[in-house]
C-alpha cells in the first residue's frame, strides 16, 4: 500500500513540474500572431530603445568646421550636422536637448554604429554601394562634391594640375582617398586619423593639397584665409544618415523628418546658417 502511495505522489510531482515548465515556456517564448514577443521586439527595435532611454545617441564629427566642430570656448559641438541631429531628437522625443553626441571619425563611425555605441551616424557620410552592405542610409540630406584645398598662391587650379611627386592629404576611411587615387594615380596620398590632423599637416608643408568634399574644405578655408578651395569638383558626394541594417522603424522616422524640414523651410535655414547661401533646388 505504501509503495502504491509513493508511486502516486511521484506521478503528481512530475505532472506539476511539467506543467510549470510548460507555463514558463509560454510566458517567455510565446510569439503570438506577429511572430515576435513584445519584449524581444523592444530589445531589437532601436527606435523603441531610444524612446525608452529618453535620449538619442548620434555619432558626429568634432573636427569639421561648419558641420561638426567642438567649440574650444564653450565645449559644445556645433555645425550643420549637429542642427540636423538636434532636430531629429525633437522629432522622436519632443526635445532637441534629449541627445548625446559622440565623436566619430571616418574610420570609426561604422564600427561604433554596428556595435551599438550610437543609434545613428550624422557625420558627412557619403552614400556608397559598398557602405550599403554594412549600414542602411536615409534619403540624401546634403549634396557635396570632392575638391582640393590649396594655398592661395598655389599653381594648382584643377585636379589635372596634380603632378607626379606631389602629395595629397586626406583622412583614413574616407571615400576621398579612394577617389583621388582614381583621378590622380600619379600622386602620393597621405592619410591621417581625421581632417584636423590633415589640415595641420598641410599648413606644415607635408603636402601640396588636401582633398575631401568641398563643403568640408569651405570650413577649413574659413578658418585660415591663406587657403582656398578650387571651384572644380570631380565627384558627387550625397550625404546620408546611417543606421544599422534592418532598422526600418528608425529609418522611416528619419526620412519623414528630412521631408518635413525641407517642406517647412527649416532645412533652408540650417543650410544658410552654416554654408552661407541657400541650397540649390
Amino acid at each position: 500500500m505504501r509503495k502504491k502511495a509513493w508511486k502516486w505522489w511521484i506521478a503528481v510531482a512530475l505532472t506539476a513540474l511539467l506543467s510549470a515548465v510548460a507555463l514558463t515556456g509560454c510566458s517567455t517564448t510565446d510569439k503570438g500572431e506577429g511572430g515576435t514577443s513584445s519584449e524581444t521586439a523592444k530589445a531589437t527595435n532601436t527606435l523603441e530603445k531610444i524612446k525608452q532611454r529618453g535620449k538619442l545617441i548620434v555619432g558626429v564629427k568634432y573636427d569639421l568646421n561648419l558641420f561638426g566642430l567642438k567649440n574650444p570656448e564653450t565645449g559644445k559641438v556645433e555645425g550643420f550636422d549637429i542642427d540636423i541631429a538636434k532636430g531629429l531628437a525633437k522629432k522622436i522625443l519632443g526635445d532637441e536637448n534629449k541627445i548625446e553626441l559622440k565623436e566619430v571619425t571616418s574610420k570609426t563611425r561604422i564600427p561604433m554604429l554596428n556595435n551599438g555605441e550610437i543609434d545613428a551616424i550624422i557625420a558627412t557620410m557619403t552614400i556608397t554601394e559598398e557602405r550599403k552592405k554594412e549600414v542602411d542610409f536615409s534619403d540624401v540630406y546634403f549634396m557635396a562634391g570632392q575638391s582640393l584645398l590649396v594655398k592661395k598662391d598655389s599653381p594648382i587650379n584643377s585636379v589635372k594640375d596634380l603632378k607626379k611627386g606631389m602629395t595629397v592629404l586626406t583622412a583614413k576611411g574616407s571615400t576621398s582617398a579612394e577617389n583621388i587615387r582614381k583621378v590622380a594615380p600619379q600622386v602620393n596620398v597621405l592619410e591621417f586619423e581625421n581632417y584636423a590632423e590633415a589640415f595641420t599637416a598641410l599648413k606644415a608643408g607635408q603636402g601640396d593639397a588636401l582633398t575631401t568634399d568641398n563643403a568640408l574644405l569651405w570650413g577649413m578655408a574659413k578658418q585660415d584665409p591663406n587657403y582656398r578651395v578650387l571651384d572644380e569638383t570631380f565627384t558627387e558626394e550625397p550625404y546620408g544618415i546611417a543606421v544599422r541594417k534592418g532598422d526600418k522603424e528608425l529609418l522611416q522616422v528619419i526620412n519623414e523628418y528630412l521631408k518635413e524640414i525641407k517642406e517647412n523651410g527649416e532645412y533652408d535655414k540650417i543650410y544658410e546658417k552654416w554654408i552661407g547661401k541657400k541650397p540649390q533646388q
